[in-house]
Order: structure tokens, then C-alpha cells, then sequence
């Protein structure tokens, strides 16, 4: 049964990532800090200090923050995980995501809104009933189909099962992103040939590699449609989004953590144009299939349903890193920025920029940025074209810091 108020949810791994979502109309965002969250390795993991201004910008852009403490926890993580749960109910972080029971069991001795993260595996309204004492949302299982996720929604309404708020309990969905080979991402691939645990949030993702198969009586190689067998492409349910929020969920999830600025703004922005238009009755195909255009130009291994429609085996990736449609090239940073005029400035450490070529800015105030230019100032005067040492500056409403980053953006390769 469809809801009507449905929850958009998206990634941030860094402040330019947060800022992002923030751009591009997210209801929450979901964050990790230290060693405590499933992207230990490869995010701009934040760090305790970082929860009170988390918390700040999100209270003050009405977003709700909700945090990743979702991985294994060992006897050793306890202290660490206790001065994290101070500073979450400190500075009213809306929720903690978690599956390990100690995080569980604390989270409800200091009275801190909880998830049930993915890492559960729930698939089934008993485990809904289960974790209903401890938490008001549970994330679903990744491997369910529609029609699971609607009984498990329906079973929910008829049994009247409610979490510690009072409320029936919600249900979470992971509508885009990466994909793991391993059920709801409990993978020891990694841990067992790089000593790297993924369930400690320090996957190596040697799934993503090529890989041969060998008969080892005969050792004859067998025949395969690609080498990259154990690499899912991405989640993309864009295309059916209407039949995702038809089957009763009440959270779509953005998977990326891992990735920049520009993914989580576009991604999150597209989900939002589509969530809007599924529940103001104006959602086509046609609509989603621009969207989904729009998506392919970041970071994507391509796409495909996942296993919601009812699929037994995913779609595997046909080359290695990413097939978006477009590039970027790393070019500069921000240097300064002048707010009377809204001018900021940027120093060129690589490459060219010149008028007509598209360009993309990256920062925790803006968030993403990006256009085609148009004008162009270097070193004070009307110019064609920038070149490495140069300093151009630019039109923006927002500050420039010297953190942020400047890109050249280009058709890929393969595209």
C-alpha cells in the first residue's frame, strides 16, 4: 500500500557530499565516523568531532541525520562506541543505524532512536517483529522482491506492529548504488585473501577484478560472458520506482558513500524529481528514462533492478571502474572569495579551461557546482582560454574555500 509521505535518504561521506544531498532536496542523510561504520576504507569518513556540526547543518536545513555504526564490533570497540553514543544524543543525531546487538542494547539504555541496519537481513515480518522492541525502521533485506517487501509492509498494517515510538514500524529500501556479491554485503572475500574485513568496513573490493575460471582436474578455462564474474552492476530503480513505493516502503535509500559530491547530487536530485512525480500522479517512463540518462554522466558501473522483479542471478559488469557517460578532470583549487561582487577565484594547477568547455566545482559550502563557461577572467583580463599557473576567477553565489576543488568535465572514453 502505497504512503503518502515517503522519506528520501541519501549518502554523505564528506562535507562536499552533504552539502550535495542538501542541494539536490534530500529529506535526511546518513553518515559514519572513525573505524564504527561499513565504509571505513574508501569514504571521507567524518570524525566524532564532526557530529555537532553535522547535526548543526541539518537542524538548520530541517534535514534529519541519521548515523552508521553498522559494522562487526569487537570487545576492543566498546569504549569508542560509548563516546560516540554520548556525543549522538549530545547533539541529536535523529538516529543510529546499527545491526550489532551491543549497539542495539545500548542505543535503547540511553534512549537514541534506532534503525536496523541492511546488515540484519531482515526478510521476513517475524525479524520485523522482533526488532520492533529496540527500533522504529528497519532496512530491508537488498535480495527481497516487491512483492516480499509488500507483505512484509501489509503484515505490518494487519498485526499493528509498532516500534518504542508507538508508531507502526517503517520499512527502508535501497533503491540505487553498488551492489555487493555477497548477501545484504556480508562479504569475507576480501578479509580472506587481503586480511581486509569487509564487515569492519575495509573492503578492498577484489570482487571488482577480472577473474578466469579454471577446471583444476583438466585445467581447461570455462567459457564465460565476462571476466568480471563476481561484479554486480548498480541498483537503479528509477524505472520502477512506482511499483517500489506501490509495494508499501516508507525510506528510499541512496547507497554512496564512497563517492563525490557529483554523484550524490546528481543521484539524489533525479530520485527526488521521480519520488515527486510518482506521488503528484505525473511519473512516466519516459520521465524516468531522462532521468536515468542523466544519472549514466557519474559514477555508475551500469545499471540494472536488482532482484526486486523477482530476478535469481544479477547482471554483471562488463569492464572495470565506471561507465559514466562523462569525466572529470582534476584542474585546480579555490583560492579566495570576494562576496560583494560574488566572485570566487581559483588557481589552475593542471590542464586548460577555456570558454565553452564545461566545468565542475566541488566544496563542502557548494556542494556541486556545474556549468559550461561561458566568460572567462584570467589574471584580471577577458581571456579565451586558462592554462596551468593561471588564476581565473568566476561568477558564484556561493563561498569559494580553499578546499574546493575544480574540475574539467569530457565525453569518457568509452561513452
Amino acid at each position: 500500500m502505497r504512503k503518502d509521505k515517503v522519506e528520501l535518504l541519501a549518502p554523505a561521506g564528506s562535507f562536499d557530499s552533504l552539502q550535495a544531498a542538501i542541494n539536490a532536496g534530500a529529506d535526511a542523510i546518513y553518515f559514519g565516523v572513525e573505524q564504527l561504520n561499513m565504509r571505513t576504507r574508501s569514504s571521507q569518513s567524518f570524525h566524532i568531532s564532526d557530529i555537532k556540526t553535522v547535526s548543526a547543518i541539518c537542524r538548520k536545513q530541517g534535514l534529519k541525520a541519521y548515523i552508521t555504526l553498522n559494522t562487526v564490533m569487537y570487545e576492543y570497540d566498546m569504549q569508542l562506541l560509548k563516546t560516540v553514543l554520548k556525543e549522538v544524543k549530545k547533539h541529536k543525531i535523529d538516529a543510529v543505524i546499527a545491526a550489532d546487538f551491543a549497539v542495539i542494547d545500548y542505543c535503547n539504555q540511553m534512549e537514541i532512536p534506532l534503525h536496523i541496519s541492511t546488515q540484519a537481513n531482515i526478510s521476513n515480518v517475524e525479524s520485523v517483529r522482533f526488532f520492533s522492541r529496540y527500533a522504529d525502521v528497519m532496512v530491508l533485506a537488498r535480495e527481497l522482491t516487491l512483492k516480499q517487501v509488500a507483505d512484509i509492509s501489509s503484515e505490518i498494517e494487519r498485526k499493528k506492529i509498532k516500534g518504542p515510538s508507538g508508531k507502526l514500524v517503517k520499512l527502508e529500501l535501497f533503491v540505487h548504488g553498488a551492489l555487493c556479491m555477497a548477501i545484504s554485503g556480508k562479504c569475507y572475500m576480501s578479509l580472506h585473501t587481503q586480511n581486509a574485513a569487509a564487515n569492519r568496513g575495509a573492503c578492498v573490493q577484489n570482487c571488482r577484478r577480472p577473474y578466469t575460471v579454471t577446471d583444476t582436474e583438466t585445467g581447461e578455462q570455462l567459457e564465460i560472458d565476462n571476466e568480471y564474474i563476481m561484479s554486480p552492476k548498480d541498483l537503479c530503480t528509477i524505472d520502477i520506482l512506482d511499483q517500489l513505493i506501490d509495494s508499501g516502503v516508507d525510506v528510499l535509500k541512496i547507497e554512496g558513500r564512497t563517492k563525490g559530491a557529483d554523484y550524490v547530487q546528481v543521484v539524489t536530485k533525479c530520485y527526488r524529481a521521480a519520488l515527486d512525480a510518482v506521488l503528484d500522479g505525473t511519473y512516466t517512463l519516459e520521465k524516468a528514462a531522462a532521468l536515468k540518462k542523466e544519472m549514466e554522466t557519474v559514477y555508475n558501473r551500469g545499471f540494472w533492478e536488482g532482484y526486486y522483479l523477482g530476478r535469481k542471478l544479477g547482471e554483471w559488469t562488463a569492464q572495470p571502474g565506471s561507465a559514466a557517460t562523462e569525466k572529470k578532470i582534476y584542474i585546480g583549487k579555490g583560492s579566495k572569495y570576494y562576496p560583494k561582487i560574488s566572485i570566487g577565484e581559483f588557481i589552475l594547477e593542471s590542464g586548460s579551461l577555456r570558454i565553452g568547455d564545461t566545468m565542475m566545482v566541488t566544496g563542502p559550502k557548494c556542494g556541486m557546482i556545474k556549468e559550461t563557461i561561458s566568460t572567462l577572467m584570467v589574471n584580471g583580463e577577458p581571456a579565451t582560454e586558462a592554462v596551468k599557473g593561471d588564476k581565473i576567477t568566476l561568477k558564484f553565489d556561493t563561498k569559494v574555500t580553499p578546499s574546493d576543488k575544480l574540475y574539467k568535465i569530457v565525453e569518457a572514453a568509452h561513452a
